[in-house]
């Protein structure tokens, strides 16, 4: 009677303590530079090693510019994280992809691509959109800079369990949506509370057919709907997926990935049904990502009076050509080279907006390559558009990449809190190809319009 979920987590239980507490091992460990100094120095002062430094992975993402990476960084804080991470991995023998060299990039993006996520293992890192890991089948979700120091410490963390639910999606995507959409329509509909205390598993129709890429913009906006993390069974899809991957999986580790399956009366916590046929493209108003309408809505009546203060917005009003400043393409939510693709094919043959501001960035360095070798960064310079360097760029303000205050952005990230974007900050959060028609009209508008 057990699930996925259950499965995967009982299989990793070193040790139950009293209260229901649990030594949960971690098979993958992925850092980057701004939670993991603290964690070094923790270990530092009490003078033990990284017990299985094979385990943990680096990649700098948070802080890195995105443009002139060749270049040492100018911001003395983030140039100091950086510093202290290549310190730390040399000193106890971690595998760093560092700033510019072709594995780097936005670790949630690098660790799929690379073959290091799996399918049955359990993955941490001290960033909470760790939960874009589990479209690949694994138990994975962020941890703290506490937790961070533990599991370099012990290759374990204190947990307790989660309760699983259960969202199936009936039906098929309409033409001119994407998974981007159906994440954002499930938090709408459900709540940003629905998931607290709960993994989600994530399956039915509609998910089955959506690509590894896509399935991970679903798995990383699990947390937005209050979860620990989210998750979605192997399958052949996810078995191609990492076929093509640097090491292709052993025909022993294909027939265990197909075992991954809930038991046929395996019970859920909670369970929701949702139709993606009712998906519409969608975009927020507000300052959390449950203020999701569709494009061509309207503002609630009895929306938030102090959140549309900040965002400009007023009860009735209708989304679909509120003017905007910025675009944003890129992130771990969209950042991989099916949204680079998708943007593309909606900007091919227009002009980039005068009035807008567009940030195209590639999840990674392989992103990047792909992107320069399938054409696309010569289609979005047609365009008007650049193609910066890898990096999390305008997901959060902790970069060169900031918006100004008041300004609109329209962007594919994950969170659209007051300040997430820079100091007074508008962000609306929505698709690529939401995204794309805004950057070519300056004004909010439904993709499906231009194709």
């Amino acid at each position: 009677m057990k699930t996925l979920f259950d499965k995967i987590w009982d299989a990793h239980v070193v040790e139950q303590l009293p209260g229901g507490t649990h030594v949960l091992y971690i098979d993958r460990h992925y850092i980057h530079e701004v939670t993991s100094p603290q964690a070094f120095d923790g270990i530092q002062r009490r003078g033990v090693p990284v017990f299985r430094p094979r385990q943990t992975i680096a990649i700098p993402d948070h802080n890195i510019p995105t443009l002139d990476q060749h270049l040492p960084v100018a911001d003395p804080l983030s140039r100091a994280q950086l510093d202290a991470l290549a310190r730390n991995c040399d000193r106890y023998g971690i595998t760093l992809y560092p700033v510019g060299s072709p594995r780097n990039g936005i670790v949630h993006v690098v660790g799929p691509e690379s073959g290091l996520t799996l399918p049955g293992m359990t993955v941490v890192c001290g960033d909470s959109h760790t939960s874009t890991h589990g479209a690949l089948g694994c138990v994975a979700f962020g941890i703290g800079t506490s937790e961070v120091e533990m599991t370099l410490a012990s290759q374990c963390i204190l947990q307790p369990k989660p309760l699983v639910m259960n969202v199936r999606v009936e039906g098929t995507l309409p033409p001119g949506t994407c998974s981007k959409d159906l994440i954002l329509h499930a938090i709408a509909r459900l709540g940003t509370s629905a998931g607290a205390g709960h993994f989600i598993q994530f399956d039915g129709p509609a998910i089955r057919a959506l690509s590894i890429e896509a399935r991970m913009t679903v798995c990383n906006m699990s947390i937005e709907m209050g979860a620990r993390g989210g998750m979605i069974a192997p399958d052949d899809v996810t078995i191609e997926y990492l076929k093509a991957r640097p090491t292709p999986p052993s025909p022993a580790d294909i027939e265990r990935w197909r075992e991954l399956r809930d038991d046929p009366d395996a019970r859920f916590h909670a369970a929701f049904t949702l139709h993606a046929g009712e998906v519409l493209p969608m975009i927020t108003y507000g300052t959390h990502p449950g203020t999701a309408i569709p494009v061509d809505g309207r503002v609630p009546d009895d929306a938030d009076r102090q959140m549309l203060a900040y965002t400009g917005f007023e009860p009735g009003e209708r989304v679909a050509g509120k003017k905007i400043d910025h675009v944003f393409l890129g992130s771990c939510t969209n950042g991989r080279i099916e949204d680079l693709r998708a943007f593309t094919a909606i900007v091919k043959g227009k002009k980039k907006h005068p009035r807008v501001t567009a940030w195209i960035v590639p999840g990674s360095k392989q992103v990047e390559r792909q992107a320069v070798d399938e054409g696309l960064r010569d289609t979005l310079a047609d365009a008007g558009f650049q193609l910066r360097q890898p990096g999390c760029s305008a997901c959060l303000a902790m970069n060169d990449d900031k918006i100004p205050a008041g300004h609109y952005c329209v962007s594919t990230s994950n969170r659209n809190f007051e300040g997430r974007q820079g100091p007074g900050a508008r962000t609306l959060l929505a698709g690529p190809l939401v995204a794309a028609a805004a950057a070519v009209t300056g004004e909010i508008r439904d993709p499906r319009e231009l194709t």
